[in-house]
């Protein structure tokens, strides 16, 4: 059988990529990527020449049997998305389950990943957090935000600079507006910036200067209430 890569890609800055990447894109039999145009520019800023097949959450479903039949018969293919590691809210999670599934080799290389760095550089605890990921933009959302009202772990989403305002609003409603957050945006990038503060504060600075670029925002979890204990007699 053939061996699936999931290869992480610079989520901006191309110093990012590692050797190992450049190694397996150029190997592979076969190159997955969310949008041909921008994993070519990717592909031709490392010299690298490789056959493309467009792999996005539009036709993954469609794709994935056929993929699998061809890891089957020996092929070697590497998925990489737009930037980051796939299956981090991108594609990758479901071929990857099913080359699991039918016994074929499955291997991530470490790699960028927006979360991380944003996490690490938050100021708030990172030995134990849920990642969130894109909330639902209509239903379900203000459900799941509810379910997450007194979650104790730091809390990480993405968001699009276009909703981060409206978002911050809504963790306020649930959260209140004094709970710690950490806005962090063009990671890796030239105008790479943290906004950290209370929720309130940040809701404050993103009305006066507008987002830009894409987010992570970092969340603090609900801080436990200490409860005096009662002598006993």
């Amino acid at each position: 059988m053939g061996t699936l890569y999931l290869v992480p890609t610079p989520v901006g800055n191309m110093e990012d990529m590692t050797f190992r990447a450049i190694r397996i894109l150029k190997e592979a039999d076969l190159i997955l990527c969310e949008d041909t145009r921008t994993s070519g520019i990717l592909l031709k800023h490392f010299e690298i020449k490789n056959r493309l097949m467009a792999h996005h959450k539009f036709n993954e479903h469609g794709t994935t049997a056929g993929l699998v039949n061809r890891l089957k018969a020996g092929e070697t293919i590497a998925c990489i998305s737009d930037a980051g590691t796939p299956g981090i809210s991108d594609p990758g999670f479901f071929l990857a389950r099913e080359a699991a599934a039918s016994g074929i080799t499955v291997e991530t290389l470490p790699g960028a990943t927006a979360f991380v760095p944003a996490l690490v550089s938050s100021g708030l605890p990172c030995d134990r957090f849920t990642f969130e990921g894109f909330l639902p933009q209509k239903k379900g959302r203000k459900t799941m935000l509810e379910s997450l009202a007194d979650e104790p772990r730091t809390m990480i989403f993405y968001e699009s600079p276009y909703r981060v305002v409206k978002t911050l609003e809504q963790f306020a409603e649930v959260f209140g507006e004094e709970r710690r957050v950490s806005c962090c945006r063009e990671i890796s990038k030239l105008h790479e910036e943290s906004v950290r503060g209370t929720l309130a504060e940040a809701i404050a600075h993103f009305k006066e200067t507008e987002p830009r670029g894409e987010f992570v925002i970092v969340v603090a979890g609900k801080e436990k209430v200490k409860q005096n204990k009662r002598n006993k007699e």
